[in-house]
């Protein structure tokens, strides 16, 4: 089997297209949901710790 530089290209495309597509889904699958809003406030959790603390 003679495997052509650009037929290694095309297969490294499309694995890291495949990649991409199932990280884009795996991150906006609703089980992640809760996990997300938590990670959302994380900045105001911050802002309201240093205005307690002053």
């Amino acid at each position: 089997m003679n495997i052509d530089v650009n037929t290694l290209r095309i297969a490294v495309t499309l694995c890291g297209l495949l990649l991409f597509l199932l990280l884009v889904l795996h991150s906006y699958s609703r089980k992640r949901r809760p996990e997300h809003d938590a990670a959302a406030m994380l900045p105001f959790l911050d802002e309201q710790r240093e205005t307690s603390r002053e």
